[in-house]
């Protein structure tokens, strides 16, 4: 298969936003909904939001060229863009300023391009929406999460994002959810999916493992293949705890979770991980999420 270009990517990834049919409006402009701990990073967003619309309300179309430069509409990794009701980019501070001028709308899969352009003709309104996708954060070089928010003015859709590097609580408890179930309901066929990483089971950085509570050994691994069939007990984090013991422990103890330290797929950097656990059968299943970094 081809690899997707960096343009291509871009323009895919736009489209999943504009075609994402549960696009949640906020019961306010003013405070849109944004995911716990990302408060900060939401707020951020969409003053950078209003910053632009209230530009281009004064400015008119000469606002997208300081839109499109590095300065006062790029703040770290968020930044400004615009695409008309046509598929055309007008502007953009980040990687799909290689798009501006140009109609994205044969770059797409032809599944997308009808939504794509259905997506593009919604009226304006002086609400702020917001949309998930997967974009590549320019300053790691990794396909990311990304939460959007977007407002509809004169025939131009303007918006600005800001990446989620660690998943929440409640996606790690869905996760561990939908895993024991598949457990419990055909074991080996779920260990395979898990090794395979199956994106069922693999989930940004939401990971499942899976111990086998006889043998003691991890026989399923959503994210490293060089722990499968490690003795369990031994496992150790980089600082020398045992990890699978202290996990083990806190299982018999009747505890739903550990908090230690572990390397994120996403950051590549070690960091305090909350994992929860539960006994399905004669497995352990679990699955952690990260903490975000504490800030002085």
């Amino acid at each position: 298969m081809k690899k997707a270009t960096p343009v291509l990517l871009a323009s895919l990834t736009l489209a999943a936003m504009l075609s994402t049919p549960a696009f949640a409006t906020s019961p306010t402009p003013h405070v849109p909904a944004a995911e716990p701990g990302y408060e900060q990073q939401a707020a951020s967003a969409t003053q950078l939001l209003r910053k632009a619309v209230a530009a281009y309300r004064e400015e008119g179309n000469a606002a997208f060229a300081r839109f499109s430069r590095q300065g006062e509409f790029v703040d770290g990794d968020q930044y400004v863009y615009v695409v008309d009701e046509n598929g055309y980019m007008l502007a953009s501070g980040g990687p799909s300023a290689a798009l501006i001028g140009r109609d994205i709308s044969p770059l797409l899969d032809p599944e997308l391009r009808d939504t794509f352009a259905s997506a593009l003709q919604q009226p304006a309104s002086n609400d702020i929406s917001s949309a998930e996708y997967r974009w590549m954060n320019w300053s790691d070089g990794k396909v990311e999460r990304k939460h959007v928010f977007y407002q509809k003015v004169d025939g131009k859709t303007f918006a600005v994002g800001y990446y989620l590097p660690r998943s929440s609580e409640a996606a790690a408890k869905q996760l561990l959810d939908d895993a024991a179930a598949a457990i419990e309901s055909d074991a080996e066929a779920t260990v395979r999916r898990i090794n395979r990483l199956d994106p069922e089971f693999n989930r940004d950085d939401l990971y499942v493992f899976v111990v086998d509570m006889d043998s003691m050994n991890m026989v399923a691994h959503g994210y490293s293949r060089r722990l499968l069939n490690i003795h369990f007990p031994d496992l150790k984090n980089r600082e020398g705890l045992r990890v699978g013991q202290t996990i083990l422990d806190a299982l018999e103890a009747g505890q739903d979770s550990v908090t230690y330290t572990w390397p994120n797929p996403v950051t590549e950097r070690p960091e305090e991980k909350k994992t929860l656990i539960r006994k399905v059968d004669n497995y352990l299943v679990a699955v952690g999420y990260y903490q975000e970094p504490a800030t002085e």
